[in-house]
């Protein structure tokens, strides 16, 4: 159970970040909302096994990874369960709409930088706290390590304004741009992560 979970996690991570770029090409909105509610969720079971396994002088990395990975859930559930609710079916003023309407660039999607910052840092703290003894777990674990440089984008650059005019970057070429080529970079995490659990344990 301790590795079918995890790997359970990573292959809903795989199939996610897979249907949100697809989401992306085709300009389906509501299915791009819906597929980012699953990737924390699958996150969250991938970096629990990490933490799991994770050698005891790597654990205070594990356990930072695994903190920030739940405020990165928190963040992203918050966000994508008004779009797919509130914002969707509720009529609202304009003032409202400005400040919960993902599209609109307003406080909900700096929630949802800061809450991708978040992933970032799990990712970098996680990256560190595995033991890598093969190729293929090196790559995983330098991947999650470099993904952790998304955090200063996704904390610093919202506090400039710069991503203003690319809120929504379904309808918005630079930002879906940027969000494909984000899944293409994070989809060898998860089908590393999927593979490194279904290894016999050493």
């Amino acid at each position: 159970m301790n590795r079918i979970l995890p790997r359970t996690g990573a292959m809903i991570v795989t199939a996610a970040v897979a249907l949100f770029a697809l989401c992306l090409i085709t300009g389906f909105l509501f299915g791009s909302y819906l597929v980012c509610m699953f990737l924390p969720a699958g996150y969250l079971m991938m970096a629990a096994g990490l933490q799991y396994e994770s050698h005891e002088s790597r654990r205070v990395a594990a356990n930072t990874g695994m903190a920030f990975a739940v405020i990165y859930a928190v963040l992203i559930y918050l966000v994508y369960f008004a779009q797919t609710t509130t914002v969707r079916l509720v009529e609202l003023s304009e003032q409202a709409r400005g400040i919960l309407d993902f599209q609109r660039g307003g406080l909900m999607f700096s929630y949802d930088l800061l809450g991708y910052g978040m992933m970032a840092l799990s990712t970098f703290f996680m990256g560190l706290s595995v033991q890598a003894d093969n190729p293929a777990d090196k790559w995983m674990k330098a991947l999650m390590m470099i993904h952790g440089a998304f955090f200063f984008g996704c904390f610093i650059l919202p506090m400039t304004g710069m991503f203003a005019s690319m809120s929504d970057g379904r309808t918005n070429p630079g930002g879906a741009a940027a969000l494909t080529a984000w899944c293409a970079y994070f989809l060898p995490i998860g089908i590393l992560a999927f593979r490194h659990f279904g290894k016999k344990p050493g």
